[in-house]
């Protein structure tokens, strides 16, 4: 039975990086990358690159929840002691157990610092192990090898390439779409593992 409640406010953490859901109140923790970081997003279908997008960017994940389809996180580095990022739960399916996480990003100061393997542990237990999802899937433009790279490194399987199906905002240039997942039983079986392995070495499961 799946154990999910859009309207409850699920806080996700370890010693290393808090998740907690995304809402007005973030808008000026996140402000500084909108203005001095907009490359970040160069890959992404959601721009937070200026202030207005930033602010729509966050009243459309709110509304998302709202209407039950996304859950959005914010990032906060407990080493640093500040919001680093976002990321997200989306096209969740309860009645088939399959969500996509994807529209993550960091500030670079945060890029490879591991901040991303212990956000993508967090979600990945608990999506598994709370909401007992069976399939986890992972979407990335072929051309952005950083992140597909970060995807290989935390355990994704390649499904294959979605040609031609979707178009760059800026660019007008159709792009492809790389599709990635982790099976529930690859989870318990090794991914888990590997993963826990990654982001403390010293731990054992």
């Amino acid at each position: 039975m799946i154990n999910f409640d859009f309207n409850e406010d699920y806080i996700l953490e370890n010693d290393f990086v808090r998740l907690e859901p995304l809402s007005a109140k973030h808008y000026e923790e996140l402000l500084e990358y909108t203005l001095n970081e907009p490359e970040i997003w160069e890959y992404s279908m959601v721009k937070c690159d200026t202030p207005e997008n930033l602010n729509k960017y966050i009243g459309i994940a709110t509304q998302k929840r709202i209407d039950q389809k996304e859950y959005t996180f914010a990032v906060f580095d407990k080493k640093k002691q500040k919001f680093v990022g976002a990321t997200r739960y989306c096209d969740i399916f309860l009645d088939s157990n399959r969500l996509q996480m994807g529209y993550t990003w960091y500030g670079k100061e945060h890029q490879g610092t591991g901040v991303n393997k212990h956000c993508k542990w967090l979600l990945l237990e608990f999506a598994f192990e709370k909401m007992q999802m069976v399939r986890i899937e992972f979407r990335a433009y072929t051309e952005n090898l950083r992140s597909i790279n970060a995807l290989l490194s935390i355990g994704c399987s390649v499904d294959g390439v979605l040609r031609s199906n979707a178009i760059c905002p800026k660019t007008g240039v159709r792009r492809d779409t790389m599709v990635l997942s982790i099976l529930n039983n690859e989870w318990n079986e090794t991914v888990k593992q590997m993963l826990s392995g990654k982001i403390n070495p010293a731990n054992t499961i």
